[in-house]
C-alpha cells in the first residue's frame, strides 16, 4: 500500500470521504453532495435514486427523507443501502455499502429546522412516493398544512435522517486510457479494523 498517496492519503476512509466532498464543493456548480442511492424491495428488484447526502461524521453517512416512502421501506426491509458520490468535474466517485439505522432524534429535528420554511412545509404537504391526482392537489395541500402549521412546523414523525454504518467503502479516481486507480476499504462489522486493497481498474 506504499502507493496509496497523494488524493488517496491517510488513515480514515471518513476523513478521505469528507475531503474529497469539499474538494467537489468548491468545483462542482450543482449538488456536489449529491448521491445514487440503491436499495432493494422485498422481492429483490433493486432501485435506486439521488438524494442529498448531508453529513459525513466520524464513523458514518447521514441523509433524510420521508419514512414512508419507497426507499425508507425497502431500507427499513434489509438494514441495508448502497450509494455513489460522483463528481464529474473531479472524475472521482466515492462507493458505499453498509447498514442502515434510523436518526430521528434530536440531530434529526436540527437539520430539520435548518431548511426553509417551504421545504418544512413540504415535508408535512407530500405523501412521498404513493399516487398523486395533480399538481394543484399538491399545491392545495402545501396551502393547508401552512395555514394549519404556522411559521414554524415542528419535524413531522415519518419524516427524519438515516445513518448508513458502511461495510464497504471504496475510492475511485479517472486515470489515463482507463487505467483508473481504486482502492477498497473493507471490514466483516462496522466495529472491525478496516483492511485496504488496490483493485484493478
Amino acid at each position: 500500500m506504499s502507493d496509496r498517496s497523494g488524493i488517496f492519503a491517510g488513515d480514515d476512509p471518513f476523513v478521505i470521504a469528507q475531503r474529497w466532498l469539499t474538494e467537489a464543493e468548491a468545483v462542482e456548480p450543482n449538488d456536489p453532495n449529491a448521491i445514487a442511492l440503491s436499495t432493494v424491495d422485498a422481492q429483490g428488484m433493486p432501485n435506486v435514486r439521488m438524494v442529498l447526502l448531508k453529513e459525513i461524521e466520524a464513523n458514518a453517512f447521514v441523509f433524510y427523507t420521508n419514512y414512508e416512502s419507497a426507499k425508507a421501506k425497502e431500507i427499513l426491509g434489509s438494514d441495508k443501502a448502497a450509494f455513489v458520490l460522483h463528481s464529474k468535474i473531479l472524475r472521482r466517485q466515492v462507493r458505499v455499502r453498509g447498514h442502515v439505522f434510523k436518526e430521528d432524534g434530536p440531530q434529526a429535528d436540527a437539520y430539520y429546522a435548518s431548511r426553509s420554511l417551504k421545504s418544512r412545509l413540504g415535508a408535512w404537504a407530500s405523501k412521498q412516493s404513493r399516487p398523486l391526482a395533480s399538481r394543484a392537489a399538491l399545491m392545495a395541500e402545501v396551502a393547508k398544512i401552512t395555514a394549519t402549521k404556522g411559521p414554524n412546523p415542528p419535524r413531522p414523525e415519518f419524516w427524519g435522517g438515516f445513518r448508513i454504518a458502511p461495510v464497504e467503502i471504496e475510492f475511485w479516481a479517472d486515470g489515463a486510457f482507463r487505467l483508473h486507480d481504486r482502492f477498497v476499504w473493507r471490514r466483516t462489522s462496522v466495529s472491525d479494523e478496516w483492511t485496504v486493497t488496490r483493485l484493478n481498474p
